[in-house]
This record gives structure tokens, C-alpha cells and sequence, in this order.
């Protein structure tokens, strides 16, 4: 069987790998797909590979397709986010300046509590700080917005700075940032180098965060509905490949490669398993799932979580808070997902919304099949976006 080729944008992340499994796994060539993977240097790379035409589709940045919906950023191309390819997977760190005077200090790097830890770098950086973050818009300039404002942090001066991820290390060795928000390995990287030390992990800020989504152009998917099904089917079964625990060293190694991540095995198994060194002091922390890519629903766009990102951008751009979060509703398409994933087996939850950070432990809603089992999706301070009122 001849396969058909399609171009796919991506950066080199452990949160890339649904897409990258799915290539040398053979679920794309089930579909009859072959996935001509290409690596971007940049998140402003993958789209505008994406937007221009380049690739046909994207491992993106879940804020992305929503704020050039919202007319942000420059591209007005309009994007659909079909499926989430990961909830989580982001770290913040710090370098070795702050973690001296957070040492100093008493502070025990547990690597669990965002308030503490808050609390305790404005503290020890009461003058300010600079912290990195892959792109202007992102899960991690929200994630840190949200720490910020739940903490003593929005008392003093932090200034964020884009840096491109695997640049992120070298950043922070050469004094450019004090800290970063970099999804893994990258944070891990720094550890290594002996130039930072990891503080929290994303999910602690907000335990259901869409990290990457699956983006095409919306125009592709009206005119390419069969060929974007056998894509996301493909995609869909290599996540539930990754769901299984004994995967995991056969996924660290595949993702190793030179042609994909480039970077040891053990340091991408880190994320995979969830357990962290945080410092060069060796100090170990298990977090559990630092990154999910299929348990609880994870691939399913809901439309509640564009909506709370299509106002959070609104609120800093001065934009309409209430169009902007009808508008981002519709970038997440929940019924794209629904028709395609459906009939190949996924148990989908009965609502496309719901009320965000309710959940503070694994529950039952009602699905196509009876019922799925949601993760947590608190956030650090107790709040809840109700996608209904402004």
C-alpha cells in the first residue's frame, strides 16, 4: 500500500511524542500515513509553517490558535485545535543565584507547594527578577500569571522574557534569566549543566492545563475531513500506546533519537515517569504523571479551557473578555473530535464544557459509554472559571 505523506510541524519536546510515536509505531502507516515530521526552531516557526501552508498540521502551543483567532500575534490565519496532544508537562526553575538565597533561607525544594514556593521567592528576590518562557503566547505565560497573582509574587517587579526552549539553559548559565517556565527536558537540561534547580511543576498551578494541542488550519480540515480523521486516529492510538507503563523505555529511547529530541534517554525518561532530579545535588522528587497523554479524557478539547484562555488574553490586551471567550470556544473543536474519535473507540464525555477547577480528585461524569473518570483540574488557589458568566 502506497502511503500518503503528510508534512507535520513540531518542537523538539517530550510532549511531541504522540506525534513522533505514532510515525514509528506504525499507527500513521495504519492509516495509511506517512508523517514527514519536521522540526522547528522556534514556536514562531511552527506557526507559521502551519498558517502558510508548509505543513498541513502542528504540535502547537495550546494559547496559539486562540490568539490569532483573537487577531494577536500578527497572523490572522484561522487554526483548529482538533485534539490535545498533552495536559501539563511544563517546570519552573530557577538558577543558581536564586536557589543560593532560597537555600539560604531555609526553603526545602519540595517541589509541591506553588504558594510556598511564591512566597518565598519574593522573598528572597524582592528587588525582581527576570524569568524565561518559550513564546508570548503559551500555557506557561498563563501558568505564571496565575502563580503570580495567587502570591506574593504580583508585589514585586518580574520581568518575563522569551526565549526559544532549547536555549533556555544556556539563558540562564550566561545570567540573560534568573528563572524559566520550559516544558520538559529542557528544564532537566539546566540540571544538568549545574545551572539551575527545578522549584514546582506546572501542574501544580493548574492540574489540568492543555499544554499542546493538535492545529490545523480550519480550511484543511473543512476540505480534508477523511485525511484529518486517519491523522487523528492515528495520533489518538499512539497516545494510548504511551499510556501503557511498560512503555516507557522503549518511548525515552525512541524519542532520544538524533532526529527527534537528540538528548539522552534517561533525561527524557525523567518526564515520562515523573520523577525528577531537581538539583545537582541529586535530590529526587516524584510528582506522579508530570505529563498526561491519554488517561481521564486528555486528548478531548474542551471548550471551557479555550474559553479561559481566550479571556485571560483578553484581559492583558485590553480586548473584549466576554466575545473574546465565545471566540476562543469555537478554536477548540470538540465536535471535530467527537465525529472522528467516537466511531474509533474513545469514551467522550457527555458535555464539550464544564466548570474549571472544580475537580480536586479523579471523578466519574457521564460519557458515550457510561462514564469516564476526569483528573484533577484544580487550580493553586481554589478559583473556578465558570465558562458561563464573565
Amino acid at each position: 500500500m502506497k502511503l500518503l505523506s503528510l508534512p507535520v510541524a513540531y518542537m523538539p519536546f517530550v510532549d511531541a511524542a504522540p506525534l513522533i510515536v505514532a510515525q514509528e509505531m506504525g499507527f500513521a502507516e495504519a492509516e495509511g500515513l506517512s508523517l514527514d515530521l519536521i522540526a522547528a526552531p522556534s514556536w514562531s516557526s511552527v506557526r507559521d509553517m502551519l498558517a502558510f501552508g508548509r505543513v498541513d498540521a502542528a504540535h502547537l502551543l495550546s494559547p496559539v490558535p486562540i490568539a490569532m483567532a483573537l487577531g494577536l500575534g500578527g497572523v490572522a490565519t484561522n487554526l483548529s485545535a482538533v485534539s490535545v496532544l498533552s495536559v501539563n508537562g511544563n517546570v519552573i526553575g530557577v538558577g543558581r543565584r536564586l536557589e543560593n538565597e532560597l537555600r539560604a533561607a531555609g526553603y526545602p525544594f519540595d517541589f509541591v507547594d506553588p504558594l510556598a514556593a511564591g512566597a518565598a521567592l519574593a522573598a528572597a528576590a524582592p528587588d525582581g527578577f527576570t524569568i524565561g518562557a518559550p513564546f508570548p503566547f503559551s500555557m506557561h505565560i498563563e501558568l505564571l500569571h496565575t502563580w503570580f497573582s495567587a502570591t506574593a509574587l504580583k508585589d514585586i517587579p518580574v520581568t518575563i522574557r522569551i526565549v526559544p526552549p532549547p536555549l533556555m539553559a544556556e539563558a540562564l548559565a550566561n545570567g540573560e534569566i534568573d528563572a524559566f517556565c520550559v516544558g520538559e527536558p529542557w528544564g532537566s537540561v539546566s540540571v544538568e549543566a549545574g545551572d539551575g534547580a527545578l522549584l514546582i511543576p506546572g501542574k501544580s498551578i493548574w492540574s489540568a492545563a492543555p499544554e499542546k494541542v493538535l492545529a490545523v488550519r480550519t480550511d484543511w480540515a473543512e476540505t480534508e475531513p477523511h485525511l484529518l480523521g486517519r491523522l487523528m486516529r492515528a495520533v489518538w492510538r499512539a497516545t494510548k500506546w504511551l499510556s501503557q507503563p511498560d512503555t516507557r523505555t522503549a518511548a525515552s529511547a525512541l524519542l532520544s533519537r538524533r532526529s527527534y529530541l537528540d538528548l539522552p534517554a534517561e533525561l527524557i525518561d525523567r518526564a515520562l515517569s515523573g520523577h525528577l532530579i531537581i538539583s545537582d545535588r541529586g535530590e529526587e522528587r516524584d510528582v506522579g504523571t508530570l505529563v498526561e497523554f491519554h488517561k481521564g479524557a486528555a486528548g478531548f478539547p474542551w471548550r471551557s479551557q479555550a474559553k479561559w484562555i481566550g479571556q485571560q488574553l483578553a484581559r492583558r490586551t485590553g480586548g473584549d473578555v466576554a466575545a473574546a471567550g465565545m471566540r476562543a470556544g469555537e478554536v477548540f473543536r470538540s465536535d471535530i473530535y467527537r465525529a472522528v474519535m467516537g466511531p474509533a473507540g474513545a469514551d467522550l464525555p457527555g458535555a464539550s464544557e464544564k466548570v474549571e477547577g472544580l475537580l480536586h480528585h479523579p471523578t466519574a461524569v457521564a460519557s458515550a459509554s457510561g462514564r469516564v473518570i476526569l483528573q484533577r483540574d484544580a487550580f493553586l488557589d481554589g478559583r473556578i472559571f465558570d465558562p458561563y458568566a464573565v
